[in-house]
C-alpha cells in the first residue's frame, strides 16, 4: 500500500517536472503567419537579393560593433523616406528602389554626412529571427545605395528586430508600416 502511495507521489512529480520543462521550453513561440496575395504580389527581387547577400553573412548589427557612434543621438531627416518591405523577406521591391535613388541622390548631395540604416520586422518571429531579418534588410539597402553610388564609410546598419514598431497594433496594416528601414544622421 505504501509502496504504491509512492510510486503514485512519483508519477505526479514527474508530471509536474516534465510539464515545467514544457512551459519553459514554449514561453515565446512565433505566430502562426500566412503570406496575404499582396505580400506574395509585392515579393520582387533586386540584384542584390537573396541569393548574392546569403544568410548570415554578417553578425547581428555589425555596422555598430565597435563604433563609438553606436551611443549617439541619431536625427531623423526629411529628406531621406524609409522604405517598405514584404512579410518576411528583406529584398528590394520597385517602389524600394525607386525611394532609394532619391536617397542616394539626397545623399550624394550632401556629401558630408553619415548615415545609420535601421532594419526593423513585425513582432512576429523570434527575437533572434527578427533581428537577423532586420539586419539583412538594412544590407540589402546599404548594398543598393552603394550600388547608386554612395561610400560604403559614410553608411552602417544596425537591427533592432521587433523593437519600436510605428503601429503597435496587431493587424496586417500595422504589420506592413513596422517592416521596414529608416535613415539617421549620425555624427
Amino acid at each position: 500500500m505504501k509502496r504504491a502511495g509512492v510510486r503514485n507521489s512519483m508519477q505526479v512529480l514527474l508530471l509536474m517536472v516534465f510539464a515545467a520543462m514544457l512551459a519553459v521550453g514554449c514561453a515565446k513561440k512565433p505566430a502562426a503567419t500566412t503570406a496575404t496575395a499582396a505580400d506574395q504580389a509585392g515579393a520582387q527581387q533586386v540584384t542584390q537579393g537573396v541569393e548574392e547577400m546569403g544568410a548570415g553573412e554578417t553578425g547581428i548589427g555589425e555596422g555598430m560593433v565597435g563604433d563609438e557612434n553606436a551611443m549617439s543621438m541619431p536625427q531623423a531627416v526629411s529628406s531621406l523616406e524609409r522604405i517598405y518591405f514584404n512579410f518576411d523577406r528583406y529584398d528590394l521591391s520597385s517602389e524600394a528602389q525607386a525611394i532609394l535613388v532619391n536617397n542616394a541622390n539626397y545623399l550624394k548631395a550632401n556629401s558630408d554626412q553619415k548615415v545609420r540604416i535601421e532594419g526593423y520586422c513585425d513582432e512576429r518571429g523570434s527575437d533572434e529571427y527578427n533581428l537577423a531579418l532586420g539586419e539583412r534588410r538594412a544590407l540589402a539597402t546599404q548594398k543598393y545605395l552603394e550600388s547608386l553610388g554612395v561610400a560604403k564609410d559614410r553608411l552602417s546598419v544596425i537591427s533592432y528586430g521587433e523593437e519600436m514598431p510605428l503601429d503597435p497594433a496587431q493587424n496586417e496594416a500595422a504589420y506592413a508600416m513596422n517592416r521596414r528601414a529608416e535613415f539617421k544622421i549620425i555624427p
